[in-house]
């Protein structure tokens, strides 16, 4: 019996060895050419205090994997050690070389950049993820403290770390019974008393958002409770427990503790740096801020893609480049044929705020035009609405060039911000404060960006703004959060994108604690 690790010797065990981790790499081209470029040489089955370092790190990241919620069973520990003991021949250590290997990148890439691709999940979810090669894992791996490298595969930023704290805390709750029994009260309202108050009472105490009491009346500390709570829920914040604020509150430990590891999935698909400054879109909770070092230096409110497949607002991460001040609406193709042909062709008169041209961009008069001569494939005309205050993209829009066409801009449609829901564009990002955000976006290259940007827009004239330094733009997903101060923030899955990536995940063999709560 060949015992594991023990001295190869032969020049005829050495050459079995090198072709059995050649055969065991050869379906993966990555892996192949890691181990051609290191001559086939192990890197986990020596004898060397080296590769037995590597391997202790390794079994103990894939014992570690379960707090980043990772499903150890996916890296197979035992499975290894079993290789491991049965190992007799030069050829099994090459076997188990290449196996410790392929686990290794499973992990490291979970780790670092996710389980799962998020574009086949949802085709509204384009973000593009950054995986390190097999080459660079192990050559990283390898070159340095093993233990060390591995505990730093996982997302750097402060959400993550707040993530992983609060998945801690909630199965620890979870462990200890949840949050008590639900509520059992359609809806509580202040000045009430009764066991419906006691026990609204006594669950937003074990949540967290009320000093410990003994009151059993709906007083005023209660209220402000409630208040704390719908306002970390996304609800409007008004004190009193009504259905839908109630419904959110009776929701158990077990469906919030999915959002926070689908949240952690997430952040890992964001896993490189997001800028010093950079601008964060959340669709799940209609805002826009800008960032600087991960603190909130300005917030608004947002409108979002309508929940039709069409138009759900994509994730994806791109660079500002340049602000378009008193913009020319160019009506998107499909926008044009699918809304404003049907009605032209009714009435040539309508949408009459939006101008005709050709193709050679000359302004084409409607009474010149049979517009039921044509279809949504060969309406040879463009649609464009000139700079205005009633144009549909306002004075200003912020750009960050890319194919899916969406961008952030100002809108004359102002009421639509105070809805608590705000999904009802065709997937551009509409911000409720656009001077302001411009404002401050300008702050960095302008001694006065008030004067200087209100100026032109007082001008009336298209005018492009170019930024001296481009400011990264991450739209996001995110039904939990975790901010720096104060409670998480759970907002509701509105495109049903988390539950896709929720059941991905389970499939994958990530799974909750069996105590419910």
């Amino acid at each position: 019996m060949l015992a594991f690790g023990a001295p190869q010797g032969a020049l005829a065990g050495v050459t079995a060895f090198k072709q059995a981790v050649a055969e065991g790499a050869a379906r993966d081209g990555e892996l192949a050419e890691y181990y051609r470029n290191n001559g086939y040489g192990a890197i986990w089955t020596g004898t060397g205090e080296a590769d037995r370092a590597r391997r202790q790190a390794l079994l103990q990241a894939i014992d570690a994997a379960d707090a980043h919620g990772l499903p150890v069973a996916r890296y197979d520990a035992q499975g290894l050690l079993r290789m491991m003991r049965q190992a007799r021949t030069p050829r099994d250590l090459g076997a188990v070389e290449i196996a410790m290997s392929r686990t290794f990148l499973r992990l490291a890439q979970d780790m670092q950049t996710g389980m799962l691709t998020p574009a086949q999940i949802d085709s509204g979810m384009v973000r593009a993820v950054p995986v390190r090669s097999a080459d660079e894992l192990l050559s990283g791996f390898t070159a340095g403290n093993p233990a060390g490298f591995l505990r730093s595969l996982a997302p750097k930023s402060g959400e993550y770390a707040r993530l992983l704290r609060e998945k801690m805390r909630l199965e620890s709750l979870l462990e200890t019974g949840g949050w008590g029994p639900a509520v059992p009260a359609a809806s509580l309202a202040p000045g009430q008393s009764g066991e419906g108050v006691v026990a609204l009472r006594n669950r937003l105490i074990r949540m967290g958002y009320l000093e410990r009491t003994a009151s059993s009346r709906y007083d005023i500390a209660l209220q402000q409770a409630v208040m704390r709570f719908q306002e970390a829920h996304g609800l409007v914040a008004d004190g009193t427990a009504g259905a839908q604020t109630m419904a959110e509150i009776n929701v158990p430990i077990s469906r919030r503790l999915p959002m926070i590891h689908v949240a952690m999935e997430r952040e890992r698909w964001l896993s490189g740096p997001r800028g010093a400054r950079h601008i964060l879109v959340n669709l799940t909770d209609f805002t826009a801020r800008i960032m600087d070092d991960d603190r909130l230096t300005f917030e608004t409110r947002a409108v979002i893609g309508k929940n039709l497949k069409t138009h759900q607002s994509p994730e994806f991460s791109d660079e500002m480049e340049y602000l378009e001040i008193n913009p020319v609406w160019n009506v998107p193709r499909s926008i044009t044929v699918r809304e404003y042909l049907p009605q032209m062709q009714r009435n040539r008169g309508a949408a009459g705020h939006l101008k005709l041209y050709n193709s050679r961009g000359q302004e084409v008069s409607r009474s010149a035009v049979n517009f039921n001569a044509y279809n949504a494939r060969n309406f040879p005309f463009a649609l464009k609405q000139p700079p205005s205050t009633r144009n549909a993209l306002g004075l200003v829009k912020f750009m960050f060039p890319n194919k899916y066409n969406i961008y952030l801009h100002d809108t004359p449609s102002k009421s639509l911000f105070d809805r608590n829901v705000r999904a009802f564009s065709h997937g551009c990002i509409r911000l409720q404060q656009p001077f302001d955000f411009a404002y401050e976006i300008l702050s960095r290259q302008e001694a006065d960006p008030k004067t200087f940007f209100d100026r032109i827009v007082n001008s009336g004239r298209q005018t492009r703004v170019s930024l001296e330094q481009k400011i990264p733009v991450h739209i996001i997903y995110r039904t939990a959060t975790v901010p720096a101060k104060g409670p998480a923030q759970y907002r509701e899955d509105i495109y049903g994108r988390d539950a896709k990536v929720w059941d991905a995940l389970q499939k994958a063999g990530v799974s909750l604690p069996a105590v419910q709560g």
